[in-house]
């Protein structure tokens, strides 16, 4: 059974949850809502912060901060989505588009799909995952005495939490926030998946195209409209990437930084807890948790990577063929799509350099590098 759209019921879901997809039912109120939980959780969370910076246990104020920089980031990402919701419903008309005019390459685009489909529900579930063990290791480390009960996400709040029943109803608030924010984190990159999929599914059937109008072995006979509609569409796919890079590209910077921090941070706890007496529980509500926030960073990596691989294969395909048989008005347009090959498709961290894994490997290197600092201290 083929797929209908490139995008998941899971992503649509989510994203109808953040109030970003179009014509959702209440989504102006979804925003508010979200608007006011963020800023209330900032406020209580970044007070903290600010309350502990002088404490001793410094594994328990990295362990805030990850959390807290994690909720900035989800903040960011809404905002950046919520301010530019014309350009994600022109993505969202693009691929109904790609699906109507995709004639005899249904079969490809349909296994793309169900392709980002399978990567789709397994990040949402792993960052639900994530939180769930989190969760199981608050509950582990918490003490018996009114004052050594933990908070699921560490806040300063106005009023005394550590009572009964007041903190089980936190508690419970806090857990279900945050596995309600971490499944929407994993739904925005979930959809950059699947947007980078798309594309790449996009540049095979260019490519298979330009393979069978220009054959390797044979002298080509095609016509001067035949190559005009190659050409749009190429444009079209590099109107599509422009887009994503717009959705994704300060996203990414906020991402580039952010991770930086919290893999510096929860490295740093899980390098702590081995070998000490809570350290199993520590390990049980932080290794997870690390593993998805390289997840993550590496998501928006290979984005970049997979795009710049991808768009150098339409100038392959193009350059290997026997164009020099070609009329000189035919090579004359095949020439420009060669040509606009070379600039290579990409999504930028703020405008500043391409994601690549590079740097990928960049921000191992540099968190690992953190990491031996502050242990050393």
């Amino acid at each position: 059974m083929t797929s209908v759209n490139t995008i998941a019921r899971s992503i649509e879901i989510g994203l109808r949850v953040a109030g970003v997809w179009p014509g959702a039912a209440y989504a102006l109120i979804s925003r508010l809502l979200w608007t006011a939980t963020m800023i209330a959780a900032q406020i209580f969370q970044y007070r903290h912060m600010a309350l502990h910076l002088n404490s001793e246990d410094i594994s328990q104020l990295m362990d805030g901060l990850s959390a807290t920089l994690s909720y900035s980031l989800l903040c960011v990402k809404l905002i950046v989505f919520w301010t530019k919701q014309r350009v994600f419903n022109d993505v969202l008309a693009s691929i109904a588009t790609d699906w109507e005019e995709c004639g005899d390459a249904l079969y490809g685009m349909s296994s793309v799909a169900n392709l980002s489909q399978r990567f789709s529900n397994l990040i949402i579930g792993l960052h639900s995952t994530a939180v769930l063990f989190y969760g199981i290791g608050v509950v582990a480390l918490r003490g018996d005495g009114v004052a050594d009960r933990e908070l699921f996400l560490k806040m300063e709040l106005p009023f005394e939490s550590g009572t009964s029943p007041i903190y089980e109803i936190v508690m419970t608030t806090q857990f279900l926030h945050q596995m309600t924010a971490a499944t929407v984190i994993g739904v925005l990159s979930a959809l950059l998946v699947t947007l980078v999929l798309h594309a790449g599914g996009q540049m095979d059937i260019l490519r298979e195209r330009l393979l069978e109008i220009l054959p390797k072995k044979k002298k080509p006979t095609i016509s001067v409209i035949t190559i005009g509609s190659l050409i749009r569409r190429h444009q079209n796919i590099i109107v599509f990437t422009e887009k994503i890079e717009s959705l994704y590209s300060y996203i990414a910077l906020a991402q580039f930084i952010s991770n930086t921090i919290v893999i510096c941070c929860l490295g740093f706890i899980i390098v702590n807890s081995i070998g000490t007496d809570q350290g199993s529980s520590m390990l049980v509500r932080s290794l997870l948790f690390y593993l998805v926030i390289n997840l993550e960073a590496f998501i928006f990596c290979f984005a970049g990577e997979y795009l710049s691989m991808k768009s150098k294969t339409i100038g392959d395909a193009a350059y290997e063929s026997l164009w020099y048989d070609l009329t000189p008005s035919e090579n004359r347009i095949l020439l420009f799509l060669i040509m606009r090959s070379q600039k290579q498709l990409t999504i930028t961290v703020g405008r500043f350099m391409n994601l690549s894994l590079q740097q990928f490997a960049n921000i191992i290197k540099s968190s690992a590098s953190y990491v031996s600092v502050l242990h050393a201290l």
